[in-house]
């Protein structure tokens, strides 16, 4: 298994495009705003969309056209969500059909995903006359615009590829992501596309999707909000030529641990980016009981607005951690707890069978003063463990927020 380059088009068949086309008005020409994936032969295709009750419409025709289970592109746009607003289903199917029109294919052959301001009604005409144009620029080398247009207060793009062996056949794997705020487990404010040129069924495809999703996507947290409009959709058009992959076994799992790599990797890629954050915080949980334990406590640690402006702040604030453990309620014995962060810095200890060390405070904040921290827990209960993923709380997260619809 090897990362490669080209994104969405680094399988075999995959084409993308991206346009400016006005979706947001006032918005700058230089940040396209409409992005189109297409692959040459019909895909096999599963999806995963947000538990939010309140869902945008692109969930709900895509829900429709993945009935099948399958697919043959994908058309997205950022600048607005297209949730919770008049015609927001009418133009979402249009979408689609714009999409459909300009590709010679059929309206339900497309996945449609929005992001964007929730509440007001998309500019359909503008995605209309967009879509001729974006159509016509699809290339194999379309995947970094395409990744670009989906971002929203995205500051880095998200992209990945892999290449890797499955019966024989090379198989490639590529994805990109959207994510920065309103990211929380059970999916965020996240669009995830993937693509391979690998034979799968539609069956193992959505088990392997939702494996890997339960252990990346549903372990990331930002600021606590669910988001009406996140999807994770990973699309197959088995031009490698390998063995259909029906059954699980080992042509499965390497599958699926390929999946894994790219989504833990985009995972933690939309968690460092969370809006106005300076770090990436990942807690691991050591030693529990179960693995769902080991989880939920981990989440309840990099979900806290406390231990975040800790880290913020690079403040050794052990306390926050424990604290945070102990309302996740999930089963731990708090006298058994160990405690460390960890960095490119070095590693201290601050908390040792429950009780707090003696520690050196500026080696503790050059520790926790880097990009990527690290808060190790070990509960000495069990064998199970589980990572999760967070930032920290700046200043300028509610900066973002406080007047982000205007």
């Amino acid at each position: 298994m090897k990362e490669i380059t080209g994104g969405v088009c680094a399988a075999q068949g995959f084409t993308a495009a991206a346009v400016h086309c006005g979706v947001k008005a006032g918005s700058s020409p230089e940040k396209d705003d409409l992005a189109l994936i297409l692959s040459q032969k019909e895909c096999t295709a599963a999806a995963v969309y947000t538990l939010n009750r309140v869902k945008a419409a692109p969930i709900y025709v895509t829900m429709d056209h993945l009935e099948n289970g399958v697919a043959w592109g994908i058309v997205a746009n950022s600048g607005n969500a297209n949730a919770c607003c008049p015609q927001s289903h009418e133009n979402a199917q249009k979408m689609t059909e714009a999409a459909a029109a300009a590709t010679g294919r059929e309206p339900e052959d497309f996945v449609v995903a929005s992001t964007g301001v929730i509440g007001q009604t998309i500019n359909i005409a503008a995605i209309e006359a967009g879509m001729p144009k974006v159509a016509a620029l699809l290339s194999p080398e379309g995947s970094d615009a395409a990744a670009k247009a989906i971002m929203t207060t995205d500051t880095v793009k998200k992209e990945i590829a892999l290449s890797f062996t499955v019966g024989g056949k090379e198989v490639k794997l590529g994805a990109i992501a959207k994510g920065s705020g309103m990211i929380h487990p059970n999916m965020g404010t996240m669009l995830v596309f993937i693509t391979t040129d690998c034979a799968i069924t539609h069956e193992m495809l959505g088990d392997a999707l939702h494996e890997v999703i339960a252990k990346t996507f549903n372990r990331v947290t930002v600021d606590g909000d669910t988001s009406t409009n996140d999807m994770c959709v990973v699309l197959a058009n088995g031009m490698a030529g390998n063995t259909l992959v029906e059954w699980k076994d080992e042509d499965y799992e390497t599958f699926r641990d390929a999946l894994m790599y790219v989504c833990r990797h985009l995972a933690r890629a939309i968690a460092g980016d969370g809006e106005g954050a300076s770090k990436l915080v990942t807690c691991i949980m050591n030693g529990a009981r179960s693995e769902e334990s080991a989880e939920r406590l981990s989440k309840a640690v990099v979900g806290s607005s406390l231990v975040k402006a800790a880290m913020f702040g690079s403040d050794a604030n052990w306390g926050r951690v424990l604290c945070a453990m102990g309302y996740s309620k999930a089963p731990f014995r708090p006298e058994h707890v160990d405690v460390s962060f960890q960095s490119c810095a070095g590693e201290i200890m601050v908390c040792k069978q429950g009780d707090g060390l003696p520690f050196d405070e500026d080696k503790a904040k050059e520790i926790l003063s880097q990009k990527e921290i690290i808060i190790a827990v070990d509960l000495h209960e069990g064998d199970e463990s589980a990572e999760c993923w967070g930032c920290d709380l700046t200043y300028d997260y509610v900066k973002i927020n406080g007047d982000y619809r205007t």
